[in-house]
């Protein structure tokens, strides 16, 4: 089977699809209610909401002069590698390859799962066949080509955006018809620490933007597209996020919202009465597949870079020139997800502590990806870059204090789960102790632009 390198062929729309289709999750339906709360008070939540988007915009800046000066299926594996080295590369993609990335991806198979067995039950285990389809049926998607994998994508992220403004509709027509709930004064003394716990569900909700630059080699029309695609995304979630939160206080009140666990099917119910349980199950698995479908796609070209660089992971190193895609990475990474898939039958929390347990490590890297900014600056000043972040170096200075923030305070929310994540990571140092990277003199070149 020939071998070939990403092209060029996702436009503006398609990579705003794809932060849209990976941001907006199943979160926004469970999130807001911790959030309310905490916070008790209709105007500061909507404030930490906005503040949310305004920090997500700042990480979005950086990303974005990273992304245009280094374009690369590996992403932050790559601005890693060059900043500090094939080492710290190698534990982050062995990270994300063997519990974060795939661990997502068997997660959020399984709330596919669990919302598409409330409309069509298949039985005991049928949370786990409807997850096992999701997984295989999308990878296949993948599989066949980035024309089909960007099309879907494309439909999934319209019909839920469309979706979501059609809820806000409603609400704000039912606002003026009947006027908003009744919001008693919060009892609740805002502080710093409210603040900070706060934006942890709050950011945690907005997670997932950075993986457009996982895409940033398969842009076409130049490197700005990375830049517009990264704030017109965020622009597109925040007004979102903010809206779906107005409509939740305004027809529910901040006390029904802090006390509901399924806040949108109560919003849904109080708009359309019964059948709003099936719309939102329905929106919610239009939600999933967005973001799963996503997730399978980045995840993969991290494998695919890995398998570049690494000579022991190079049967990864194959992308295919019909369809235009990593196939043996695809087939990899959903191995390893159909493996969690059925490890959480055993265990139905399984996934999701894994997931939450390693919130420190994503937090982790993250903040080193923000200091490779500064180090590639220091490093590599003559490489051209067509995008700077505005106001350097405190705009990143700022990004990296809140990234420092988050890890200390996911660090505090997990204790002692923490620990899985210190786990993953270490069972990596091994295998990098037996292996080697292509040397620098070797190396495939990084996806160039243009």
């Amino acid at each position: 089977m020939q071998t070939g390198t990403p092209q060029r062929v996702l436009t503006l729309f398609d990579c705003v699809a794809i932060v849209v289709g990976i941001v907006i999750g199943a979160s926004i339906f469970r999130l807001p209610s911790i959030v309310a709360g905490q916070v008790g008070d209709v105007d500061l939540i909507l404030f930490v909401w906005v503040l949310g988007g305004v920090v997500s915009f700042i990480g979005a800046l950086c990303y974005a002069e990273l992304t245009t000066a280094y374009p690369s299926t590996g992403g932050e594996y790559h601005f890693l590698k060059r900043a500090f080295g094939p080492r710290v590369g190698f534990m982050f993609s062995w990270a994300r390859m063997t519990v974060i990335q795939t661990g997502s991806i068997a997660f959020l198979a399984y709330v596919f799962g669990d919302y598409a067995g409330q409309i069509l039950p298949l039985g005991e285990r049928g949370s786990a066949i409807y997850a096992v389809l999701a997984v295989a049926g999308f990878t296949g998607l993948n599989i066949a080509g980035i024309h089909q994998t960007r099309a879907a994508q494309k439909m999934l992220a319209t019909i839920t955006v469309v979706g979501l403004v059609f809820v806000v509709a409603l609400a704000i027509s039912h606002v003026v018809q009947h006027g908003a709930a009744p919001s008693p004064a919060s009892q609740i003394e805002f502080s710093s620490a409210v603040l900070g716990s706060s934006m942890i569900f709050v950011l945690l909700t907005y997670g997932g933007w950075n993986e457009a630059a996982y895409v940033s080699a398969e842009t076409s029309g130049g490197p700005r597209i990375m830049v517009w695609s990264l704030v017109l995304g965020i622009g597109v979630i925040t007004a979102i996020y903010v809206g779906v939160n107005f409509a939740y206080l305004s027809v529910l009140g901040v006390s029904a919202v802090a006390a509901s666990d399924a806040v949108a099917v109560d919003l849904l119910n109080a708009l359309i009465g019964p059948a709003g349980g099936t719309a939102i199950a329905l929106l919610v698995l239009v939600l999933v597949m967005a973001s799963l479908n996503v997730t399978i796609i980045t995840g993969a070209r991290t494998n695919y870079a890995l398998g570049r660089d690494f000579p022991a992971f190079g049967f990864l190193n194959h992308w295919s020139v019909k369809g235009g895609a990593p196939v043996r990475a695809l087939l990899f990474q959903g191995g390893v997800s159909l493996a969690l898939v059925l490890l959480a039958t055993l265990n139905r929390s399984g996934v999701q502590a894994v997931v939450d347990y390693l919130a420190p490590v994503f937090w982790f890297f993250f903040l080193l990806t923000g200091i490779a900014l500064f180090v590639l600056r220091k490093k590599e000043p003559d490489t051209p870059r067509p995008f700077k972040v505005p106001l350097y170096p405190l705009v990143p200075a700022l990004f990296c204090l809140t990234c420092a923030y988050l890890l200390y305070s996911s660090l505090a929310y997990t204790g002692w789960g923490a620990l899985a994540g210190t786990v993953v990571l270490a069972a990596g140092l091994p295998i990098l102790y037996f292996t080697r990277a292509v040397p620098a003199s070797s190396e495939v070149p990084a996806d160039a632009a243009g």
